[in-house]
């Protein structure tokens, strides 16, 4: 190494050495470096697990493991439903399950009927349902305002939960409930955040969900769906009795005579991306039955 002593004003007459060594000459671009797209690995295809619901099996083949999968679509869309179709069958397997819910929006009953084995399911409760209220014009500004702050305080509880339950492993499902946040605050996840926990789910058999009113994950997600209402419904009307043992409506007393009550309700499930590379991007009709906390009452 050389060095040259050079003297400045600027520096009070003080002695300063400064390293002179010769700045190297660039070396010129070599491709032995550079592997062969013909001799990279392909990664090979994820383990795909039933959803629970045969058309949507059909339709994308199964949940793929190691990978995040959205389920999109408004209130009333069938998106719970199929949810809970892939918890009951994933706790049937004999899997351990884990639900993040960021709206308190979980019913153990409505699960329960679904057939979510619930003594393999881990209920993250991250927020608290409350009553709606009557506001006056400023209460109601104060009120938004404390939802927001409120929002954004359980999307973070969401977040650092998704990280610990994605680090442990052990669970066959892991699903984000952020369906019932404002759709600003859902926005505001980083796309690094997404990028984080799809590099810690690609390694395991963990099926990776979340509920959202649109999609919010960008290229993270292998599997987008959309689901909506069609436009025929089925509503049950009273009287009725759904099945021997079971209590009329007209014998509830909490129900009044003229009521209408939803059974079952046309949902169409749209596939708007996979990156899997099995199926092509279609839609079909799917049929969904849900069944209310009142038909299991038992007579007697």
């Amino acid at each position: 190494m050389s060095t040259a002593v050079v003297s400045t004003s600027a520096a009070l007459g003080r002695h300063i050495v400064f390293d002179a060594e010769a700045v190297p000459e660039p070396r010129p671009f070599s491709m032995s470096g550079v592997t062969p797209a013909s001799r990279l690995s392909v990664r090979p295809a994820p383990e795909m697990v039933p959803s629970g619901i045969a058309a949507i099996d059909e339709l994308t083949g199964g949940l793929p493991r190691g990978c995040l999968t959205e389920i999109c679509g408004p209130a009333s869309s069938g998106r719970t439903a199929l949810l809970l179709a892939a918890l009951s069958a994933a706790t049937q397997r004999g899997e351990f399950c884990a639900l993040v819910d960021a709206s308190d929006a979980l019913d153990p009953q409505s699960a329960a009927a679904a057939g979510v084995q619930l003594e393999r399911l881990l209920w993250i409760r991250c927020g608290e349902s409350s009553p709606q209220k009557h506001f006056s014009t400023r209460q109601k500004s104060d009120s938004t305002r404390k939802e927001g702050r409120n929002a954004e305080n359980r999307l973070e509880q969401v977040l650092r939960v998704t990280d610990l339950l994605l680090e442990s492993g052990g669970f066959g499902v892991v699903a984000l409930d952020l369906a019932d946040l404002p759709p600003q605050a859902a926005r505001r996840i980083p796309l690094a955040t997404w990028f984080r926990f799809r590099r810690a789910v690609e390694p395991t058999s963990t099926v990776l969900l979340t509920l959202e009113p649109q999609p919010i994950a960008g290229s993270c997600s292998s599997l987008v769906m959309k689901l909506q209402a069609d436009s025929g419904c089925y509503l049950s009307k009273s009287p009725l009795a759904f099945s021997p043992g079971r209590i009329p409506i007209t014998e509830i007393s909490h129900v009044p005579s003229h009521a209408q009550l939803l059974d079952e309700i046309e949902i169409k499930a749209e596939l708007i991306r996979s990156r899997l590379e099995r199926k092509p991007v279609g839609s079909a009709a799917v049929a969904f039955a849900s069944r209310t906390a009142w038909a299991d009452v038992k007579a007697g």
